[in-house]
């Protein structure tokens, strides 16, 4: 996103520059090169995600000159004698140019969100918009990435606004680390104040560049919303802006550095995958061509009237075009990818054709242009943009007749963002309410709501509202869930619950990941009822496997985390050697209709019988995926959809013969299980089945329909353990 110090007006690119001090040197002109610089990263970002579905290097440059703009102008601040930044006006003037087009950007899709989507979608909007509007969206989204139950959510409107954040959250600790330098540095450096703020930020550079690589090999996903991760990019900025008045180069040498920085820049969104890549190594492209722009004037800072003129680039994006388009470059990342993605989430699409993105690209634009000349330039400067002047005004001076509209047009947006978070705590409040009643779905009529046995059972379904309702599915989670019984995506430790009859001498593992564990609910009714023990082995999205280097399902992310722990959970049930290890056999394909058993599970099922361990083999339920992307039954039914609409073919999902047992003469402890006709009819695999939503999100079975499914689970069960006569 774009830096928070927006552009001067275009009106003003090839006028006189104003003179400023750069420490102890100056500063003689304005960088309108680096406002048209904006201008085409805002561009890039914009056309990459709108036509193409990819990251452009334009965030990243945004991040750089950032740093450049705001650290520059404290850095000027500290190191002028006589002179020093206040922190409360700087915050002022950060709140007055930042919040009030973030506000009506939110504001006008809150009406959008209600309008168009889902109601299941408007919490997360109204969390996300509350994170927006706190400045901790990247930290909002961070945490999705990282919660496997989530982790099939639509995309938000309000996403790219993580990169503000980081921003915002810069902004306030550079300016306290800079102030607090400066108090220090005055007292013990002296003169040399400049050198000792160049060897402090060039540290913390490196050490959040490392921390960056470090975070990207860990968990990518996270990464890439991370603040501290990010850091480095704004401080590289930061530190530029303090050596820059000390170089010379010859013009050559600068013409070819913005030649190169430009041309990197262009072609960064088609050559590196910045979704994947950033913000480890790869990120150096984008900001390393940022910074080699900058550069390529330095020479005009040490003195702008003999220092030479700008390179042919430079020259290029100063003029008027290119600082146009960068002085409503903030509005224009703000307004963008909301209706790019309302617009999808409308038309049930998942991507746009050319017109429709130019259509996309061109509202955007309008809406941009529209915003930055009536809220972001009032506001910012104090004053309405120029109109006719009244015809009579005698009695009122001037300056109030100014400041009238201006202080109507702020009084508006105050209001604006106060509705907006009210509106969100109490939508928050609303569902939080009806969510209260996990202890009622656990004790519904079997007669009223007979779930699975509607079709194993052939039991009668009364015409009453499906529960859990769409508001109620995210909540209906496994009790192993909310008891903390699963390791997260970082945590390679074994963790152990133990449920159903906790004093019996009879036990059986559920091992593997989350497909596996939502079996816990039924399988805790039938220790119970039939006296064993339920003890638990599970990671989020790790299945057990002998893969080297497994993929998260769903975005094939890699996942090292899972092989060390499949490592460890081995060893562990080896040795505790239960007597069923109960985990998932089958996966879907992602390539083709249908469920195959993976090969990399031959190795677990082999050593478990090496050690006569036996194996009760679940099929894995079916995944709800259309177009290739996984969708919430609870959104459709939600968006006026029904139990059919909102289902999926049974081929699509289910192959005609359980793959599983193609293995059972190779291992003659292998006990397949297979829930498939409780979940799906012959043809079709609906979203409610007995007045019982099945899903709680794209492809985990609801703890409401599992209890449901207890009986047929006991029979196979049963036949398969010799446990209990069936």
């Amino acid at each position: 996103m774009m830096t928070l110090a927006p552009a001067r007006p275009a009106t003003k690119a090839s006028g006189p520059p104003p003179v400023t001090s750069l420490g102890t040197r100056t500063a003689g002109f304005y960088r309108h090169d680096l406002d048209g610089l904006r201008g085409i990263a805002i561009a890039l970002v914009a056309v990459f995600h709108v036509w193409f579905g990819r990251v452009s290097g334009g965030v990243d440059v945004f991040l750089v000159l950032s740093g450049f703009f705001f650290g520059g102008r404290l850095l000027r601040g500290v190191l002028t004698p006589g002179a020093f930044p206040r922190p409360v006006p700087e915050i002022t003037r950060l709140i007055r140019r930042l919040l009030p087009a973030l506000v009506v950007v939110l504001a006008v899709s809150a009406v959008l969100t209600i309008l168009i989507q889902p109601e299941t979608r408007w919490e997360t909007f109204a969390d996300q918009s509350l994170a927006s509007l706190g400045y901790y969206q990247n930290w909002e989204l961070a945490n999705t990435a990282s919660n496997y139950l989530r982790a099939g959510e639509a995309v938000s409107p309000l996403q790219h606004i993580w990169s503000m954040s980081v921003q915002g959250q810069f902004y306030i600790a550079f300016l306290a680390l800079i102030l607090l330098s400066a108090l220090l540095f005055r007292r013990v450096f002296g003169r040399h104040m400049r050198t000792a703020f160049v060897v402090l930020l060039t540290a913390l550079s490196i050490a959040s560049f490392v921390y960056a690589i470090i975070a990207h090999d860990t968990d990518q996903a996270t990464a890439y919303y991370n603040s501290f991760a990010r850091a480095w990019e704004l401080l590289l900025g930061a530190l530029v802006g303090a050596v820059v008045p000390s170089l010379r180069c010859p013009m050559w040498l600068r013409t070819l550095a913005a030649l190169v920085g430009l041309g990197a820049i262009l072609s960064c969104g088609a050559l590196i995958d910045g979704v994947r890549e950033f913000p480890g190594p790869w990120a150096l492209v984008p900001v390393g061509a940022t910074v080699l722009f900058i550069l390529s004037a330095a020479n005009r800072y040490a003195d702008p009237h003999t220092g030479g003129r700008l390179p042919a680039p430079n020259r290029l994006l100063a003029t008027a075009p290119f600082v146009s388009l960068g002085a409503m470059a903030y509005s224009l990342y703000l307004w963008h990818w909301p209706l790019l993605i309302f617009y999808l989430a409308y038309t049930g699409r998942s991507a746009v054709n050319a017109v429709e993105g130019a259509a996309v690209l061109l509202v955007s634009g309008l809406l941009a242009w529209l915003t930055t000349r009536y809220v972001e330039e009032p506001l910012r400067a104090g004053r309405r943009p120029a109109t006719r002047p009244a015809a009579k005004a005698p009695s009122v001076p001037l300056r109030t007749r100014l400041r009238r509209p201006t202080i109507v047009l702020g009084s508006t947006v105050a209001l604006l963002g106060v509705a907006l978070t009210a509106t969100s705590f109490t939508w928050r409040e609303h569902v939080t309410v009806l969510r209260a009643n996990g202890k009622e779905l656990a004790e519904l009529s079997p007669r009223d709501y007979p779930g699975a046995r509607a079709l194993v059972n052939n039991a009668r379904v009364p015409k009453l509202p499906m529960r859990p309702t769409a508001l109620e599915a995210k909540n209906d989670i496994p009790e192993s869930t909310v008891d903390g019984c699963i390791s997260d995506f970082d945590n390679v430790g074994v963790i152990n619950c133990t449920y159903g009859d906790k004093a019996a001498t009879r036990t059986i593992a559920l091992a593997g990941g989350s497909h596996a564990e939502h079996w816990i609910t039924a399988l805790d009714l039938l220790g119970r009822m039939h006296h064993f023990k339920v003890v638990t082995y599970l990671k989020m999205g790790c299945p057990l496997t002998t893969e080297e280097v497994p993929l998260v399902m769903g975005n094939n992310d890699p996942y090292p985390k899972c092989h060390q722990w499949n490592q460890r959970v081995m060893a562990k049930l080896v040795t505790d050697k239960p007597d069923f290890v109960f985990t998932t056999s089958t996966r879907p394909w992602n390539i083709k209709p249908g469920d195959v058993m993976p090969s990399s599970y031959l190795g677990i099922w082999k050593e478990l019988s090496d050690n006569r361990i036996p194996i009760l083999a679940m099929r894995d339920t079916p995944w709800m995926v259309r177009d290739g992307e996984p969708f919430f039954p609870s959104d459709c039914l939600a968006d006026g959809g029904d139990a059919i609409s909102c289902g999926i073919p049974r081929s699509e999902v289910l192959s005609d013969h359980n793959p599983t047992l193609d293995y059972v003469a190779q291992f003659p402890l292998l006990k397949p299980l297979d829930m498939s006709d409780a979940v799906c009819r012959p043809d079709y695999c609906r979203a409610v089945e007995g007045n019982v939503l099945i899903y709680h999100d794209a492809h985990h079975i609801s703890s409401t329909y599992m209890r449901t499914m207890t009986g047929e689970l006991g029979r196979q069960l049963g036949a398969a353990t010799r446990w209990w006569p069936v």
